[in-house]
């Protein structure tokens, strides 16, 4: 009984954290305003660039193909992706107060990783896109029939987020007492489970074979599609096939190394490795240069792209030419 009564002493003791303080870049000082403006010039581009993809590719009916349908897709979770993110660290960078309450802080959570695991298995059907394009061209329109582009689609942002409400649900189902200091720009996994005031092993056990299977699976899956597509590329005779071939799949695999790459440094590994400083220039990486890269590299740098927009330019300024 005595133990019992301890317990309960210690139970009422425990003060049980309703907020978060996102100490984000405080550090920095007078720096933060700087970091506001190239954030802030960051962001806008991001938000201008995808909204011109998804645009031009509902737009164009040249580019009405399985790949141009999982880019637009992409493109639409990237910048819903950022939303989540950067307004609420920029408005931190110019705040003193620089709190958020427990509910929000899952909510954020949620929809950071369902969007983020969403963009990685995107990528994954989207290797799948070009082996199947390259590899097998003669099958390609039952391969990538629209009624499969569509399940492929939906599989990917339903399965993303169940994935981040597994994840959420771990990290939030845990006590979190008088620590409520998150030592980054928004709420991570691993910032807010060290906060934890109880042993989180084996919630993080579950959430590292969650970050196996949404990071490990699909990357494996696209290295054996580049395989296959590297060895029927050197097949071909011509020079400009070769070139072409090559050309479609460059930009694809630059953004699924710098995402993958980011991504599995910070999430396959214990919280306890967590270094702040470090981390949060790797974060930066993938919440602000991937998304930046998508339309630039991925899109804007595509032949079929540049023509579309361009297409559209003429078509606006001989509207206003006529009017």
């Amino acid at each position: 009984m005595s133990v019992l009564r301890s317990v309960v002493v210690l139970a009422k003791n425990l003060t049980m954290v309703t907020e978060f303080l996102l100490l984000g870049f405080s550090s920095l000082g007078e720096i933060q305003l700087a970091l506001f403006v190239v954030f802030l010039s960051l962001y806008l581009v991001i938000l201008s660039g995808n909204v011109t993809i998804v645009n031009i590719i509902r737009l164009d009916k040249s580019l009405h193909t399985p790949m141009y349908f999982f880019l637009g897709i992409l493109s639409t979770s990237e910048t819903f992706y950022t939303f989540v993110i950067l307004p609420k660290m920029l408005l931190n960078l110019l705040s003193v107060a620089r709190t958020i309450s427990f509910i929000c802080c899952a909510i954020q959570m949620f929809f950071f990783l369902g969007f983020a695991i969403t963009n990685c298995l995107l990528l994954g059907v989207m290797g799948y896109d070009r082996y199947a394009a390259i590899c097998h061209p003669l099958h390609y329109p039952i391969l990538m029939s629209w009624h499969v582009c569509g399940k492929l689609g939906a599989t990917c942002g339903i399965g993303g987020f169940l994935a981040s409400l597994t994840v959420v649900y771990l990290v939030f189902s845990l006590p979190f007492c008088s620590a409520n200091k998150v030592n980054h720009y928004f709420c991570d996994i691993s910032p807010v489970i060290r906060l934890a005031c109880t042993n989180t092993d084996v919630h993080e056990f579950v959430i590292f074979i969650c970050g196996v299977l949404v990071l490990v699976v699909p990357f494996s899956l696209i290295c054996v599609s580049y395989v296959c597509i590297l060895r029927t590329i050197l097949k071909i005779p011509s020079t400009e096939g070769r070139r072409k071939a090559f050309s479609t799949c460059a930009s694809h695999l630059t953004v699924v190394i710098i995402h993958y790459g980011c991504a599995s440094y910070i999430y396959l590994r214990p919280t306890a490795n967590f270094v702040s400083n470090r981390d949060r220039l790797v974060t930066v990486t993938y919440t602000i240069v991937t998304p930046l890269l998508n339309p630039i590299v991925y899109s804007l740098r595509n032949k079929d792209v540049q023509v579309a927009i361009r297409k559209a330019l003429g078509k606006k300024g001989s509207l206003k030419f006529y009017n």
